[in-house]
């Protein structure tokens, strides 16, 4: 068919007018040949919207009822908690937090409530993606969404933004407000276009970054308590099979699956989906694979969501100082870090600030229990450590950063060892001007010390870990961290094993039989003791020997051995006179004194504590008189002569309070409190046995503060 060219117009459209318009009018055309003229019809209808695009509430959603309340106050048109309307509200918080979840949630109850029935946008901006949404993007879908054809949406994101505000403002005065939800923003220069304008719409963005360039109103979430943390499994397990009651039914193993997924939202999901797979599955056989494995967040996956996937999309876009300094954070002692630990593990005279403070805006870095205390959640350390332990370099530089950190730990520990044992006429020891500066620095880093003597038996650093501990006991003594004494004690005691360090071995030992006995195990601790002295005694160390034979003597008057306890403190008090130790014949007498009071021999005992009594003074060792000052007493107050206990009671609170020994003076205060018992002295007894619950607790043993005030509300 040959299609003949046309010439010519419509004329002057007078066939047009006539058929109504739809027709094309040929008059006046020139035509050489038949011709064939086809007619379409096109009816253009408004392009779609999707203004109910809200994703669904997240099956078996539980807590987090303060943060609901505070988005929703945001979200409220009425503006009642802010003179000003809030444009924006930015949920922020670390990969798996829930931060999506909450949004979903804080929306479904908004609209539930009637405040935006101009209907609800969503986007997902993927921003840790490889390929995030760029706001000219999420423009684009927002446009559309909100039935702007395709055709007529202009190029470059300014024009976009332009008109998807024009047609928020129309949507807003002919249906009502119209909420935005801006999903996994990766900055604030991804979110700014889609600020919607005027009064009545809002904008919830959520983000891994804090995002305060927006003036929003900013929410950082947190790990779930406990009872919240349950409740997600609980409910999970029971949307599943309504009769399952696994996690009602050991709660004490839920609560210890709850700390092995860190609190973290996704990862308690991911263990109740794994419990919900495998339905006879108990709790604590979850719970056994998850704290005995070394690669934790390999259970903490099921197959769709992962834990380590969702740390992965924030390490990836780290620049390279940041992600060193998450690795060397995942490599430090103890769960908080201050500011000279972060400085010694990146080897620079300062800590970094700036990378810290970067970190922390991505939640991958909190602030610890004060100012200039750096901590990561518990699963970050966890990815941390694996990224460090898969890389040969990444290995060797963190071995390196632990490296520096044990030598400014032995380094400061020394000196702070030396103030707490200083006497007069000794050499003054550096770094800490006082006694009080010594507690204080030993007070702020005592869990990151701890954990550095259990890093590296058998290794490069072993040791230094065994000095370490060595030099540890005297503070953990003194505080009363007693389980923390123990762990450092028996860590020390087992490095210097395997490197074959008798002498080291045998310090270790003796201090964990002191521990064992403080803590109440007299049984262990006297064959810690019998190690000790044995080892030293091969080792020739006379001195140490009679302090072994000492200590054991201690742990047998504990375990009620008297008799053994006395030929004891016989043997280190002749080791002592022999070697011309005045201060370890001082504690030999001092023990000396407590047995003999246990066998009745009150006279002798007053004898033997007279004794140590006159050695500590005249070493100037102030702090030990103050303890032989109260067992004096205990031994005057056996042999009757209870004016005297009182007044030499009184002695040792005085040097106690001087020296902040709380422990001590709770002790001597209950001693006290009996004696005034002793002579029908109600109100005097119950007065002194309040004072020394007062002082139990300012030591932190909550236990025996309980026990002082069941002896004060016996008192009539």
């Amino acid at each position: 068919m040959v299609v003949p060219k046309v010439r010519g117009g419509t004329g002057d459209g007078a066939m047009g007018d006539q058929y109504g318009g739809d027709h094309q009018d040929f008059r006046g055309g020139e035509f050489n040949g038949p011709f064939y003229a086809k007619a379409e019809y096109h009816e253009h209808g408004p392009a779609p919207t999707a203004l109910d695009s809200l994703p669904p509430r997240v099956a078996g959603f539980t807590g987090r009822e303060s943060e609901l309340g505070q988005l929703l106050g945001a979200l409220d048109p009425d503006g009642r908690e802010t003179p000003e309307a809030v444009l924006v509200a930015a949920v922020s918080g670390l990969g798996g937090i829930g931060k999506t979840a909450l949004a979903v949630e804080a929306a479904h109850a908004a609209c539930e409530r009637g405040w935006f029935p101009g209907g609800v946008l969503f986007v997902n901006l993927h921003g840790y993606d490889d390929d995030l949404i760029t706001a000219e993007q999420a423009l684009e879908a927002l446009l559309r969404a909100l039935g702007i054809d395709p055709e007529y949406i202009p190029p470059g994101a300014d024009a976009r933004a332009a008109l998807y505000r024009s047609a928020l403002a129309k949507r807003g005065r002919e249906r009502g407000a119209v909420l935005v939800l801006s999903d996994n923003a990766s900055s604030a220069e991804q979110v700014r276009p889609l600020l919607p304008g005027g009064k009545w719409h809002r904008l919830i963005a959520t983000s891994r970054n804090r995002l305060p360039q927006l003036g929003a109103r900013l929410l950082s979430l947190g790990e779930l308590p406990g009872k919240e943390a349950f409740d997600l499994l609980d409910r999970a397990l029971r949307i599943a099979d309504p009769a399952d009651r696994r996690v009602a039914d050991a709660r004490e193993a839920v609560s210890e699956l709850a700390s092995c997924c860190g609190h973290l939202p996704l990862a308690l999901q991911i263990a109740a989906a794994r419990l919900v797979l495998d339905r006879d599955k108990p709790v604590a056989e979850l719970v056994a694979e998850l704290t005995e494995l070394s690669d934790r967040l390999a259970h903490l996956d099921d197959g769709e969501r992962s834990v380590r996937a969702a740390f992965d999309l924030s390490y990836r876009r780290l620049p390279p100082e940041q992600a060193r300094l998450l690795r060397l954070l995942a490599l430090a002692p103890g769960p908080e870090a201050t500011t000279d630990v972060v400085a010694v593990l990146t080897g620079a005279d300062n800590a970094p600030t700036r990378v810290l403070n970067a970190l922390s805006r991505a939640h991958l870095v909190e602030q610890g229990s004060g100012r200039g205390r750096w901590r990561l959640h518990d699963l970050v350390r966890v990815y941390g450590a694996g990224v460090v332990a898969q890389d040969a370099g990444l290995r060797e530089e963190g071995a390196a950063a632990r490296d520096r950190v044990l030598g400014y730990y032995l380094r400061r520990a020394d000196a702070a060892d030396d103030r707490l044992r200083w006497l007069p006429g000794m050499p003054v020891p550096e770094l800490f001007e006082d006694r009080g500066q010594a507690l204080a620095w030993l007070d702020g880093e005592r869990q990151g010390l701890v954990a550095a003597v259990q890093w590296a038996p058998g290794e490069r650093n072993a040791e230094a870990v065994s000095r370490l501990a060595s030099r540890l006991s005297t503070y953990l003594r003194w505080r009363r961290y007693l389980d923390d004494w123990i762990s450092v004690g028996r860590a020390a005691r087992d490095a210097a094993h395997q490197r074959g360090d008798g002498l080291a071995e045998a310090i270790a030992s003796h201090n964990l039989g002191i521990a064992l006995r403080e803590a109440g195990r007299a049984e262990e601790a006297v064959d810690a003791h019998a190690q000790a002295r044995d080892l030293f005694r091969a080792t020739g160390d006379v001195r140490r020997e009679a302090a072994a034979w000492n200590s054991m003597g201690s742990a047998l008057r504990e375990a009620g051995r008297v008799e053994e306890a006395l030929d004891a403190y016989i043997r280190a008090r002749d080791l002592t006179q022999a070697a011309g130790d005045s201060q370890g014949e001082a504690g030999a007498w001092t023990n000396l004194g407590a047995a003999l009071q246990d066998a009745g021999r009150a006279d002798e005992a007053v004898d033997a504590h007279t004794r140590a009594l006159v050695l500590h003074q005249a070493a100037g060792n102030r702090h030990a008189e103050g303890g032989v000052w109260n067992n004096l007493g205990n031994a005057l107050r056996l042999a009757g002569r209870v004016a005297e206990a009182i007044e030499a009671y009184g002695k040792d609170l005085e040097i106690c309070e001087e020296f902040e020994d709380w422990y001590g003076a709770a002790v001597t205060l209950g001693n006290l409190g009996a004696t005034h018992e002793e002579a029908d002295q109600p109100a005097e007894a119950r007065i002194n046995y309040l004072k020394a619950a007062d002082a139990y607790i300012r030591s932190g043993d909550a236990a025996k503060a309980d026990q002082a005030r069941g002896w004060a509300d016996r008192l009539p």
